[in-house]
């Protein structure tokens, strides 16, 4: 069920660039700031004016992975065309992909949906290497589908030969580092994200000295995103993720001393929310986790969010709702449109914060 049912994003407000080539750097974006129904409007570079001395922002490091692989159907040659966005690895070694048919009408590097299997069906990709698919990644699905690999070295294929997974609404192809954020760290075992923690996309390095310099304090998690669901706007399926100790030790101490936990990015959130437990205390925790935040299930850690701005399709927005409540951020996308905001992991920001009463409290 759409959180905004009445919302309609024009076309031309789809960032199509980063912020860079549109800009002078990638922080060079416009922030929409709600506190409760209340908006405001600023750059980017304006955020450390927008936070107190002992908030923490939660950051995702998990890096950005060259998701998109060529391939060919059938085990011969001359098989259809088509693309392979590798998701998630599983506990068995098999790799959730998603099989999509390159479009020929907008550049390269695009692509359209297409129904994956059957079961056993061969995809040939580069390197001599080839897959298999096995199963719906859900029982009944059809876009998510196991398949078994036949090169131990996922990540090294993808570095070879892959490239980041590219939207329709973009005009070209950009290479990895567009789609790095500063926070992300390489993962020992070559894992990462099959699309960008892009709400960490406009920080640099300078704007993290600045905030560390107010007493802005940050807190890392890990969560591996797979590939989103662009034309259905399904729910997000089960993530890895981890959250350290150290971070669980400072959110729970500036929690109890009324601070304020401000998530970067829904990845942030999942995470975080993933490691609580019923009462609002977080614990060290990594594996899988399947939590899907709405407004009957609420939060019970966050206080405020980071975020892009989202399709009104989009299955993140329940959890908006949950954080912010429906008025403001029904109220806050009616600004956003009205003020041409950019949409899209290239486009610009929305700082959800909790309603403050005059005296600076939180209400």
């Amino acid at each position: 069920m759409s959180v905004l049912p009445a919302l309609r994003v024009p076309e031309e407000l789809s960032a199509r660039v980063p912020a860079e080539q549109r800009g002078s750097g990638r922080d060079d974006v416009r922030l929409l700031v709600s506190r409760g129904t209340s908006v405001t409007h600023h750059a980017f570079r304006e955020l450390p004016g927008q936070l107190r001395a002992g908030d923490v922002l939660v950051v995702n490091t998990s890096a950005t992975l060259p998701a998109a692989v060529d391939g060919r159907l059938g085990p011969d040659p001359g098989g259809d065309r088509i693309v392979v966005h590798f998701s998630t690895r599983g506990d068995d070694g098999r790799w959730a992909v998603e099989v999509r048919t390159p479009r020929r009408d907008s550049g390269a590097g695009t692509t359209l949906p297409r129904a994956g299997g059957p079961a056993g069906a061969v995809v040939r990709l580069p390197g001599g290497v080839h897959l298999v698919l096995d199963e719906p990644l859900v029982p009944g699905g059809s876009r998510l589908w196991w398949a078994r690999v036949s090169h131990a070295d996922v990540p090294g294929l993808l570095s070879r030969h892959g490239r980041p997974i590219r939207y329709g609404y973009t005009v070209r192809d950009q290479p990895l580092s567009a789609y790095q954020t500063v926070f992300a760290r390489p993962s020992p075992d070559g894992a990462g994200s099959a699309e960008m923690p892009s709400a960490g996309r406009p920080f640099t390095a300078r704007l993290v000295a600045e905030l560390r310099s107010r007493g802005v304090r940050f807190a890392p998690i890990t969560l591996h995103t797979g590939v989103a669901s662009a034309e259905a706007h399904e729910p997000p399926y089960p993530e890895r993720f981890e959250v350290p100790r150290s971070t669980a030790l400072l959110v729970n101490a500036v929690a109890a001393d009324g601070g304020r936990i401000v998530a970067v990015g829904t990845t942030a959130v999942r995470a975080l929310e993933s490691a609580a437990g019923p009462d609002g205390v977080v614990r060290a925790a990594r594996g899988w986790t399947d939590l899907v935040i709405t407004p009957r299930r609420g939060v019970r850690v966050v206080d405020g969010l980071l975020t892009g701005l989202h399709e009104p399709e989009a299955s993140h927005l329940l959890m908006l709702a949950a954080i912010a409540g429906r008025a403001a951020l029904t109220r806050g996308y009616e600004e956003a449109l009205r003020g041409l905001y950019l949409w899209h992991e290239f486009g610009d920001v929305h700082l959800l914060l909790p309603r403050e009463t005059v005296h600076g409290s939180r209400c």
